[in-house]
């Protein structure tokens, strides 16, 4: 039975990983119709509109007892997440107009070895082979976006800045999500990225009916499919899959970027782009790794003390561990 629920975990997050995946198709259709702020109002507000109920369902359904928290975190950690989700979308819809979804994709999920580097401003530990996936992925970036003349396109550019702050709203729906209900949470942040980009869309875009009548198809899919359905099978599928068998499930939404836009657009990769992406995928793998301690290394304790440090410490969790994550 326990197997059984794990396949069926395992199920849901390689799901989640297809439609984060495939959602940069309509993202890169979007950007034909409606400019980076526009189209994130209307995909977040009505991300926002399909989580509410599922958010109440979940809540019922779940057996976890529901810890109290203050009103006070939920709006200040909601409205930070929900400022670096909405600067991380813009970057990454205004560089998908200038660049293919493959590169995209890879691109963005750099954010996976981002997040222990943002760490070391909190103290936190980070390990060697963290280091050695940060290294592998300079490289791996290097051949895929700079060119032999060592010039690099605007798109590129501005999906890695977007790529920076997915990094960011990760790490702060880690630190609050400890504090306040973690569904609310993601309700109250999305409900912030999009009044954001709704009051920007107004402020230096031109939004009419008939630009966000012809792009219907893209909103909808990112709106409904990636927020609403990818975010719960992701919050029900961790919930009885390990944390790095996660990571390296939810880490193959690169792998169906490349794949969706060499369907959709035809994209063909140079063999430079191909080997960065196979260093960069690599990288992503190793930091899923951990590396076991020799037994000598360890300093020997009491055996009160040996029991109680057999619970693993707290880690910097990395996208795999959350229940946020938004393309």
């Amino acid at each position: 039975m326990h197997r059984l629920k794990q396949y069926k975990g395992e199920l849901m997050l390689t799901l989640c990983a297809v439609i984060w995946g495939t959602s940069l198709v309509p993202q890169k259709l979007g950007t034909l119709y409606l400019g980076p702020f526009s189209f994130g109002a209307a995909r977040f507000l009505t991300g926002a509109i399909i989580f509410f109920p599922l958010s109440l369902i979940l809540k019922r359904i779940s057996k976890e007892e529901r810890k109290p928290f203050l009103q006070k975190d939920l709006v200040i950690g909601g409205g930070l997440c929900g400022i670096a989700m909405f600067s991380g979308a813009y970057f990454q819809q205004l560089g998908l107009a200038d660049t293919t979804v493959g590169k995209t994709g890879f691109i963005t999920a750099m954010y996976i070895v981002i997040i222990p580097l943002i760490g070391l401003f909190f103290h936190r530990k980070t390990e060697m082979m963290t280091w050695v996936s940060i290294a592998l992925a300079a490289v791996g970036l290097y051949f895929l976006c700079i060119s032999e003349n060592f010039s690099i396109s605007k798109g590129d550019f501005y999906v890695f800045i977007g790529s920076l702050f997915w990094a960011i709203q990760i790490t702060l729906v880690d630190t609050y999500s400890k504090k306040t209900d973690s569904l609310e949470l993601v309700l109250v942040e999305f409900v912030v990225a999009g009044l954001l980009s709704l009051f920007c869309a107004f402020q230096m875009e031109s939004p009419n009916l008939q630009s966000l009548t012809a792009s219907i198809g893209p909103i909808l899919y990112t709106g409904i499919m990636v927020v609403g359905v990818a975010y719960t099978f992701q919050a029900l599928g961790q919930k009885t899959v390990s944390p790095a068998i996660a990571g390296l499930i939810l880490s193959t939404e690169s792998l169906f970027g490349v794949i969706s836009g060499a369907l959709m657009f035809q994209e063909v990769m140079s063999l430079r782009e191909i080997c960065g992406c196979v260093l960069m995928f690599s990288a992503l793998m190793l930091t899923q790794i951990k590396l076991p301690v020799p037994q000598k290394l360890l300093p020997e304790a009491a055996p009160a003390a040996s029991e109680s440090s057999s619970t693993p410490g707290k880690q910097l969790q990395t996208p795999a561990t959350q229940s946020v994550k938004s393309e």
